[in-house]
């Protein structure tokens, strides 16, 4: 809302518009349509696939803390039984200085969506309002604690956003706390990819953290309104604009209607959750500003 509310006599309303039927992301304020989705970006436990099965772990175990507490246990055993493995992770997280963007917001997302109806703001409301859901907190307290005590230590401590992913694009973590912008570091990762949500509840997590991080919108002002609307109608509906958001630009579209489908492992897993229809929102994005990296993200 800060973008917007800095340039909101400036955005031109486009409701009704054709593309807006077309997605379930458009930005929307006071019930009116004002930012075309540029694109879907979204994150969860990305996983290394061929740890998972050479340690026994189902993938579909994970919705639960309890099942995620078995599967470190059973990777890390796996581990100990194999010497060439002695320096791998269960999982690469960092959460030192400069990460604040993934532990205030990214982690502390899940406690203002986890098992929530995508347009359900209950929760961020009243944060807002400066109450806090003691359980829900003590649910994410959990799931912080169980994600520090499998993160391979130096990474979790003084490690920054390269160590984290080169860690896991080298094969050498079973699980990766990030989204799917990270795609463009696994071009030599030879491994099968998956996606898991995290288990910021105890139980019954079902759903990926998707979300459209920004919007293109149209000039009020403009001498060009005709010719603005029909490019991102066209963007949003045509076989060359699917071609161009999918295979030129490498992105996750948000539009209903595209059927294509990214070469990029995280983000090809993420377009197929998000079309399945499991996704929990994004609100991180809604508490007061500064709130989340530098209140939440150092604590």
């Amino acid at each position: 809302m800060g973008g917007y509310n800095l340039y909101a006599d400036k955005i031109l309303d486009v409701t009704g518009e054709a593309w807006t039927s077309n997605t379930d992301l458009e930005f929307v304020v006071d019930g009116k349509t004002y930012g075309f989705p540029v694109a879907v970006e979204g994150w969860g436990m990305a996983y290394n696939a061929d740890i998972l099965t050479a340690a026994g772990v189902d993938p579909l175990t994970l919705t639960s803390q309890a099942g995620y507490l078995a599967a470190f246990q059973a990777i890390q055993a796996y581990y100990d039984t194999n010497a060439s493995m002695s320096d791998y992770a269960v999982v690469s997280m960092a959460a030192g200085s400069g990460m604040t963007w993934v532990t205030g917001l990214h982690n502390f997302n899940g406690y203002l969506s986890s098992g929530l109806d995508y347009s359900d703001s209950s929760i961020i409301d009243k944060l807002n309002d400066g109450e806090v859901d003691a359980s829900r907190l003590a649910q994410l307290a959990n799931w912080v604690e169980l994600l520090f005590t499998w993160s391979d230590k130096t990474i979790l401590l003084s490690g920054g956003y390269d160590e984290q992913v080169g860690k896991f694009a080298s094969g050498e973590a079973a699980f990766l706390h990030q989204g799917n912008w990270t795609d463009s570091s696994y071009s030599e990762s030879t491994f099968t990819f998956g996606y898991a949500p995290h288990a910021t509840l105890t139980t019954g997590n079902d759903s990926l953290f998707i979300g459209a991080p920004s919007f293109y919108v149209i000039n009020a002002d403009t001498n060009s309104e005709a010719n603005a609307k029909l490019f991102l109608n066209d963007l949003a509906a045509s076989a060359a604009g699917h071609d161009y958001m999918v295979n030129q630009a490498h992105m996750v579209p948000a539009f209903n209607s595209v059927t294509l489908t990214p070469s990029t492992p995280l983000s090809a897993l993420i377009m197929q959750w998000n079309q399945d229809g499991k996704a929990y929102a994004w609100w991180q994005n809604d508490m007061p500003s500064g709130f989340g990296m530098e209140t939440l993200g150092p604590i």
